[in-house]
């Protein structure tokens, strides 16, 4: 016979289980008297019920139910009240992405068979999707002028069901007139849904101008660290929330309880950051409508942009995001060498991190609806949180260096 060598199992503890039990049931509670300023990151995908009434009375409309991690988790319902606070809006859901909040309107508000308005300075993403939908799904999608304003009526059919708006427009910066567009939908009937990214939900308030749904992608200046991907969809409507509810339970996406802790960690900071982006970024425009390589400068701030007056009377800042077209003179090697040569300025997507960025856009081949005014080449500038006396410096050298006519 062989000996048996292995240790006998430890002796139930005091409440008849053993040591490995009682690892896996506990019931640990913050303290009486505990406070901390952070909050507490709350990991779950099972959400255990005291009982089998409770679990069978679920009502999955009633935010207030704790279900399963998926929906929702402490953190995440913390972070969802703070975000629909910010913009002046009751709900709140969190998604993967900003792309991820975007197909979820589309998902829970249009079947086949509808109409969608999409304006010509839309997130790429977002024209791609619609695209996607009208050749695979049913639907038919239109892209009319951003600066429409209310002549958005005449191209209303009794099909329309949403028309998204974008301002300013993430690469092109026109503004258009919010109120005017949304009052024609409402009485309508029809739906309003904003890319809303731009103004952070600080400088741009949708639901105060008639917006029925705004999107974020808080990938950008909500996570502000450039290291978490979210996005978030904001209503004020009921049973535009239990819609845009039902399609995120259906299409099964949810989000990490650790990234909710690290956005929820900077959106104490926002604000101070997105006022910092915003002196920079004017200091730069400005300086770069001086210089002779620029032809124009694209920023909702300056007089000459489209929609400046629409700007002026509903936002309250800009943040770090404008665009330049070059003079026509110069190439676009010789641009994507001025691009090459910046040593502060990145070459990435997004914005609303710490660092700065710069990339080239061919916008003639963005657009459907509305011819482009200028020849030159455009570059967007992010202006992150670098010296900006750095940053003038950096683009003066790369100009003096790529860009001989």
């Amino acid at each position: 016979m062989t000996q048996d060598n292995r240790k006998p199992l430890d002796k139930p503890e005091a409440n008849g289980w053993h040591w490995q039990t009682n690892i896996l049931h506990t019931d640990t509670q913050l303290p009486a008297g505990f406070s901390a300023m952070p909050v507490p990151v709350a990991r779950a995908s099972t959400v255990v019920f005291p009982d089998l009434a409770a679990m069978r009375s679920l009502d999955w409309k009633n935010d207030s139910q704790w279900r399963y991690g998926l929906h929702a988790t402490p953190t995440s319902m913390e972070l969802m009240r703070r975000l629909a606070a910010l913009e002046g809006g009751k709900h709140c859901l969190l998604f993967p992405s900003g792309l991820s909040a975007i197909s979820n309107v589309y998902f829970g508000l249009i079947k086949s068979g509808d109409d969608v308005l999409i304006p010509d300075n839309a997130y790429g993403p977002n024209r791609d999707h619609g695209d996607w939908l009208a050749q695979a799904w049913g639907i038919t999608v239109r892209y009319y002028d951003p600066m429409i304003g209310e002549g958005i009526g005449e191209l209303i059919q009794p099909n329309t069901k949403l028309i998204w708006l974008e301002a300013p427009g993430s690469v092109t910066m026109e503004v258009p007139d919010i109120p005017a567009i949304a009052r024609v939908a409402r009485e309508r009937g029809v739906l309003t849904a904003i890319d809303n990214t731009y103004s952070a939900g600080l400088a741009f308030r949708p639901f105060d101008h008639g917006v029925d749904i705004s999107v974020q992608a808080l990938t950008k200046y909500q996570s502000g660290g450039s290291d978490i991907l979210m996005g978030g969809v904001v209503t004020i409507d009921d049973d535009i929330h239990h819609r845009l509810k039902q399609a995120r339970m259906r299409l099964g996406v949810g989000v990490s309880a650790d990234d909710c802790s690290l956005v929820l960690r900077s959106l104490g900071n926002l604000q101070l950051r997105f006022e910092a982006h915003d002196r920079s970024a004017m200091t730069l425009a400005t300086w770069l409508g001086t210089r002779h390589e620029i032809a124009a400068v694209l920023h909702p701030a300056f007089e000459d942009c489209p929609g400046y007056q629409n700007f002026r009377r509903d936002f309250t800042g800009a943040g770090g995001l404008f665009s330049v077209v070059f003079d026509e003179r110069y190439s676009q090697a010789q641009i994507d060498a001025f691009i090459e040569g910046l040593r502060l300025f990145k070459i990435g997507f997004s914005w609303g991190g710490a660092h700065s960025l710069a990339l080239p856009y061919r916008v003639p081949s963005m657009r459907t609806a509305t011819p482009w005014p200028h020849k030159g080449g455009l570059v967007r500038f992010y202006v992150g949180l670098e010296d900006v006396r750095d940053l003038q410096a950096d683009i003066e050298a790369s100009l003096k260096a790529h860009l001989v006519a």
